[in-house]
């Protein structure tokens, strides 16, 4: 491993554009494409719209779907949210991300506990279904960006439409790790992201299953069949498109191999969530002593990048929610850090992660020692 060479272990925050994502997206970036327009430029950029759309639903079992093209991530819940009025109550878990849980309004239908492991407590989603009064819309994803808890998607969403309501799933962190396909898992609505699977940022998607209704939430013109106005990033939905068609899954290998060296070496250590199904990328490690801000600055001084959990939280002194609703004891909570590993990451990446890890236990077992 060669000296200063920077590592990148936070690909739950953001991945690499694929080699061939940029040179697809360089291709169309001089070009003038507006799809709306009626002439020859505007007829290309819808067919290279309409291809892109068709790459990802192939990609993610959804053939036969309706596919908008938004913003982010986080405009895709937003839209599944706030847009789809065929509801009586929104039921969402504790342990959503952030742009699920802001954008659900006041005297939604309820909220679904996790347990520790930080699975979905399907006992209370029962009783919170069986007791609404009208149908429900609730909002599960489909794997933790904290922790890479995988939930039983394919169950939950039995109990919901047995209960004559509707299932939407943030897929994001999922895609690209291990298999998604939308008609299996049997939900009506999908969020997906196109930079957590080697796509560019600033495009994401919301799948609709064909013949729900759902309503605008950004007004203007008539793109993406009247549910999204304004004018598409042809640019980056081409690259969306060209990632969809390289998406694969991961193994653990990589993964099991980190977790076994911290447990080696602090057995007192906690890996959250590592007795239930999780992503094969991710780590989520809590140690005592080893406050994770503190841990944040030595791996960044060593040129290691890895966070404390959601990019989209950063900057901010608050508490992880989706640790505090697994009730993990407060001492894990604040020195929790993620590792998340990508399709490029090495061994030797992973070993030099250790190196600095150990001493920072090092230091904080003399720390502990001499107080």
């Amino acid at each position: 491993m060669e000296k200063n060479k920077n590592i990148y272990l936070d690909h739950n925050a953001t991945t690499t554009v694929k080699y061939a994502v940029r040179v697809a997206m360089s291709e169309v970036m001089a070009e003038p494409l507006n799809a709306s327009s009626v002439h020859s430029f505007g007829r290309k950029a819808k067919k290279y719209i309409d291809e892109a759309r068709a790459n990802i639903l192939d990609a993610v079992g959804a053939k036969g779907q309706t596919l908008i093209f938004t913003g982010s991530g986080t405009e895709a819940n937003n839209l599944a949210i706030k847009g789809f009025k065929q509801a009586d109550s929104i039921v969402v878990s504790a342990v959503e991300h952030i742009s699920v849980l802001k954008a659900v309004c006041k005297g939604s239908g309820g909220i679904v506990p996790v347990n520790d492991s930080g699975l979905v407590d399907l006992e209370v989603l029962k009783r919170i279904l069986q007791n609404s009064k009208g149908r429900s819309l609730v909002s599960i994803m489909l794997a933790n960006n904290e922790t890479g808890v995988i939930q039983p998607i394919g169950e939950i969403a039995s109990m919901v439409v047995g209960s004559g309501g509707f299932i939407h799933c943030d897929a994001s962190q999922a895609i690209g790790k291990i298999d998604v396909n939308f008609n299996e898992l049997n939900v009506d609505m999908m969020s997906i992201s196109a930079h957590k699977f080697g796509g560019p940022q600033g495009v994401g998607a919301l799948i609709i299953k064909k013949g729900l209704e759902i309503d605008p939430i950004i007004v203007g013109g008539g793109q993406e069949g009247r549910l999204r106005a304004g004018t598409e990033n042809v640019m980056a939905i081409v690259g969306f498109g060209t990632a969809a068609l390289l998406v694969g899954k991961m193994d653990s290998a990589l993964r099991d191999y980190l977790e076994d060296q911290i447990m080696s070496f602090a057995p007192e250590a906690l890996i959250v969530g590592k007795e239930v199904s999780r992503l094969p990328n991710t780590t989520c490690v809590a140690t005592p002593n080893m406050p994770s801000d503190t841990q944040l600055i030595s791996y960044d001084l060593a040129g290691i990048a890895v966070s404390n959990g959601s990019a989209c939280s950063s900057g901010t002194v608050q508490e992880s929610h989706v640790l505090k609703a697994m009730q993990l004891d407060p001492k894990y909570i604040k020195n929790a850090i993620r590792v998340s590993i990508g399709v490029d990451t090495l061994k030797e990446e992973i070993d030099a992660f250790m190196e600095v890890w150990k001493k920072n236990y090092n230091n904080a077992v003399s720390e502990k020692q001499a107080a």
